[in-house]
């Protein structure tokens, strides 16, 4: 089971299917476009930034056209990712010498940067979802910077029907279940009802990170693989998994 928003979750089924699976698309939440003030003000002022931050590909993805319809990007503004995913999706939109960490995604990893380390007096703006973690903002800012946010998108429940999917877990039909999200995996779990916490306690689960894992543990998942950030990682942990004798 692939649980990713619809437009990040092509690139793992299609790997997983390449591998021989078959992908069950069910995307725990959607991303809806916002209108934020701020952001808008923000991109208007976007030369007097330092720092632009991505938190993830959706952001990039959401705010690089908002930019691209008002401005070009400043020459000096440098770029930051949290995450390869995010770093690459910056490149594919033509933002060069992106800052983001080799190993981890998230804000510990990105704030772990020599070059996040000394932002004193530097201006940084985060672009993020609606009501996103506070962490990366708080750090920076206690570490002397001055730090807006801009909101490019929102984060809502599913609207798909999920009878299918319940009927094919409860007869046994799903053998892995993939979630980049600790909100999308308490939205299935609530999309699906009172059975989902003992279908999920059965079936092993497969994040990106510890803090994912935490958050599915804490929902009653019994077995969990923590892979990496990345479509890749997760394949090769999902092949190594199933071909273990």
């Amino acid at each position: 089971m692939v649980t990713r928003p619809r437009e990040q979750a092509r690139g793992l089924a299609a790997r997983i299917e390449a591998e021989g699976g078959a992908a069950l698309v069910y995307p725990a939440m959607e991303i809806d476009d916002v209108s934020d003030p701020a952001a808008e003000r923000a991109i208007e002022q976007l030369q007097a930034y330092d720092l632009a931050i991505f938190v993830s590909p959706t952001a990039v993805q959401k705010a690089l056209p908002l930019v691209r319809s008002r401005r070009e990007w400043p020459a000096g503004l440098r770029a930051a990712a949290v995450g390869a995913a995010s770093r690459r999706e910056l490149e594919r939109h033509g933002i060069k010498a992106v800052v983001s960490p080799e190993e981890g995604a998230d804000s510990e990893a990105l704030l772990a940067l020599p070059e996040l380390g000394n932002v004193s007096g530097k201006r940084v703006i985060i672009f993020r979802g609606v009501g996103g973690r506070e962490l990366l903002g708080d750090t920076l800012a206690k570490r002397g910077a001055k730090v807006d946010y801009a909101a490019c998108y929102r984060r809502s429940p599913p609207r798909g029907d999920f009878r299918p999917l319940a009927k094919a877990w409860a007869q046994g039909g799903v053998d892995a279940l993939t979630c980049s999200s600790s909100a999308g995996l308490e939205n299935l779990l609530r999309a699906l009802g009172e059975p989902a916490g003992t279908w999920l306690s059965a079936t092993p689960v497969f994040v990106p990170h510890e803090r994912i894992a935490q958050a599915a543990r804490r929902l009653g998942a019994r077995e969990i693989r923590v892979c990496g950030p990345g479509d890749e990682q997760t394949v090769r942990e999902l092949v190594a998994y199933f071909q273990a004798p």
